[in-house]
């Protein structure tokens, strides 16, 4: 083990609040693992909820691990070091079950370079008993887990707070592994890989899925019905994060809204929202948490005494009681967005304060956003901007895509426009367009649309940004194409995907990983797809039927909004 990074490790665990230590014996050993670095990971709810759950049953020692930084990662492997836990500096294989965390695709990868500097074979059929269970869940988990199935052991599909209490009474149980993941087929929301074969035709699309020995066909997702009773919030609080020295705390699940682009809204719905009581207890136990320390970096605490909390949740302005949790004194909140409507008006009071506030527009242009059944005009959006604007906030982040469904020059020449309208509304503040590349998903009306031409993408950024490159108080930012492009392959392909994220274990760029793999990747990215084809993902029970999906995918491309 490389002294530098064992005493890294330590140096970010010194300025940790509220890390759990727990002694091994008798218990289940698990790493949670983020596949991003731990300044990426530490920001992330799920990741954070899930330590804290794991780590509430006396009979777990949950610890975490981390995708080392680009320097820390060469020291991995010069000198041999695997991947080790912060808590004990314990390598991963030596582990009951290592679990991973999966929030998003282009951390596919990094899952990879963790097992191999962890030397943990990839391929399930290549591991023993004597390798550590892997198990994942999250966002992308829920949506499309066949990239990753040929390397996983269990999966969980849908919202894991609950699956995972069963999972481990059902591990208790069972010595044998086989015996165990065949028993694990009967709760709800776990997939196991490993029962269900895939057969391809010779344009690699998938031809034949069949269940062996009796197995579920599909595997019905779960979700956590009462927000209140089991929260999830931050565990660990630590300055070294991206939201520095912040609680997180979620609000709300799900989205009212459902836009044809938007996963949120359709794999994590119904929407279900936190009551007051629990919402309130959880800020008040924070901000005790925050003063039961004299450093107040290390405490989540402003300079002026006040607890930093971020309340999470894809449509605030549609949180009932708003309002009530931004009035709490002693408070520095933090929030995701404000949806550009009148619900707004009376939370950008309580915002004056902020530096930053955002909301997303996502097209410019009426007929777009009629496409993408986002219930805005361009009135409501002025009107939001006006106000956050005019109530001093300094910063104004403005949410656009492009590349979506049926979309035109005038279009792309719309979000300028859009931008320029609401540069003119006020002298004072700053705007930030960032510009994405639209990204087909799965379990909505959008995933049998194909992705646009990477020139096209490059050509509509340019447009944009040479539109408003002369005026005042405005910034232009946009993701880089061809890293949406390696999205895309992960959001929308199947097993096939494998052999490209195992000769990415060395290397970052997915098309010559693709070219050695002997796999092209423009089939699964440009081609449109039918009703009738087997998507990667089909056998996954989302709560909304393939029929309605398409049925609003056609309404999109007549350019039609639900009413």
């Amino acid at each position: 083990m490389n002294r530098r990074l064992l005493e890294k490790a330590a140096a970010l665990l010194a300025r940790e609040k509220g890390t759990i230590y727990k002694d091994p014996g008798g218990r289940i050993r698990i790493c949670l693992v983020y596949p991003n670095t731990y300044r990426v990971g530490m920001s992330n709810l799920g990741f954070q909820g899930i330590y804290g759950l794991l780590n509430s049953r006396d009979d777990v020692v949950c610890e975490r691990a981390f995708l080392p930084d680009e320097k820390d990662l060469e020291e991995h492997r010069r000198t041999g070091t695997p991947v080790f836990s912060l808590e004990s500096r314990r390598p991963l294989d030596q582990f009951d079950i290592v679990a991973f965390s999966v929030s998003f695709e282009n951390d596919y990868p990094h899952l990879i370079r963790i097992l191999d500097l962890s030397r943990i074979p990839f391929r399930t059929a290549a591991r023993t008993r004597y390798h550590p269970l892997l198990i994942a869940g999250g966002a992308c988990m829920s949506f499309n887990p066949e990239p990753l199935a040929p390397f996983l052991d269990v999966v969980f599909i849908g919202e894991a707070e609950e699956a995972l209490g069963e999972f481990l009474d059902c591990y208790r149980r069972q010595a044998d592994r086989d015996v165990l993941k065949r028993a694990l087929l009967m709760l709800q929301g776990v997939y196991v890989p490993e029962f269900y074969d895939v057969a391809y035709d010779a344009e690699g699309r998938v031809a034949r899925r069949s269940a062996q020995g009796g197995v579920p066909e599909r595997v019905e997702r779960r979700i956590q019905r009462d927000l209140s009773r089991m929260p999830m919030s931050t565990a660990v609080v630590t300055p070294e994060a991206e939201f520095s020295g912040m609680y997180l705390i979620e609000a709300m699940r799900g989205c009212p809204w459902s836009c044809r682009f938007c996963l949120v809204g359709h794999t994590y719905n119904p929407p279900r929202k936190k009551d007051i009581a629990a919402i309130t207890g959880e800020i008040e136990r924070a901000k005790d948490h925050a003063a039961d320390t004299g450093e107040a970096a290390r405490a989540g605490q402003t300079k002026a005494g006040q607890t930093r909390i971020g309340l999470i949740g894809p449509s605030l302005s549609d949180y009932p009681y708003a309002k009530e949790v931004l009035c709490m004194e002693g408070v520095e909140f933090s929030i995701t967005s404000l949806r550009a409507s009148a619900k707004s008006a009376g939370l950008v009071e309580l915002l004056k304060r902020h530096k930053s506030v955002s909301i997303a527009p996502e097209a410019g242009t009426e007929r777009m956003r009629s496409v993408i059944d986002k219930r805005i005009t361009e009135q409501d959006i002025l009107e939001t901007a006006q106000l956050i604007l005019t109530a001093g906030i300094e910063t104004l982040r403005l949410y656009f895509m492009i590349g979506l469904p049926t979309e035109t020059e005038e279009d792309v020449a719309g979000i300028a426009g859009l931008v320029k309208k609401i540069r003119a509304l006020s002298a004072r503040g700053s705007l930030v367009a960032s510009i994405s590349t639209f990204v087909p998903k799965p379990f909505t009306p959008f995933q049998w649309h194909p992705m646009e031409a990477l020139d096209s993408v490059k050509r509509k950024m340019k447009t944009i940004k040479d539109a408003v490159k002369n005026e005042r108080g405005i910034k232009v930012f946009h993701d880089v194409p061809k890293y949406a492009f390696m999205q895309g392959l992960f959001s929308r392909g199947s097993r096939r995907i494998a052999p490209v994220l195992e000769a990415m274990a060395h290397t970052d760029d997915w098309r010559a990983a693709s070219a050695a793999a002997g796999i092209s990747p423009e089939p699964c990215l440009f081609r449109a797809r039918g009703f009738d084809e087997v998507l990667p993902w089909d056998f996954i029970d989302a709560g909304i039927s393939k029929e309605k999906l398409w049925s609003a995918y056609n309404e999109a491309l007549a350019g039609e909004r639900i009413s």
